[in-house]
């Protein structure tokens, strides 16, 4: 049997370090690559990269980002977030997703236009860049 977690990221690095033996794989959700979108979304950005840097050296770790239109889809920030991801590792998996408005949402769904664009910009620096929702 495997074990694999789905997270968000924020946890501290001592129970990190006591749950990551137990772990086989992880799926870390980044929710975009700038303070302010953390700020938005109520999250710290910082805790969530080095979640991602210590479980990527214990297990295996793909990444997911869901697109949200005019908060987290820019061109800039999905290079720097690809290119963060691949100085840990260019193999790391990437998986765009697509937005869609839900309860007391007044944003639109991400165009699959803008998906397959950031798709472009991610598959510069990694090797498996995977998009959904579309």
């Amino acid at each position: 049997m495997k074990t694999v977690l789905v997270s968000n990221g924020h946890i501290n690095q001592e129970p990190l370090t006591e749950l990551l033996p137990l772990i086989d794989a992880m799926n870390i959700d980044l929710k975009g690559f700038t303070k302010e979108y953390y700020d938005y979304v109520g999250g710290n950005l910082e805790c969530v990269k080095q979640t991602i840097a210590t479980a990527y050296r214990k297990c295996h770790v793909e990444v997911t980002t869901l697109i949200v239109p005019t908060k987290n889809d820019s061109v800039a920030d999905m290079e720097k977030e690809a290119e963060w991801l691949a100085g840990l590792s260019a193999e790391i998996p990437l998986h765009i997703s697509r937005y869609f408005p839900r309860y007391k949402s007044d944003i639109p769904a991400t165009p699959i236009e803008k998906i397959k664009e950031l798709q472009e910009v991610a598959q510069k620096y990694l090797k498996h860049v995977h998009i959904g929702n579309c």
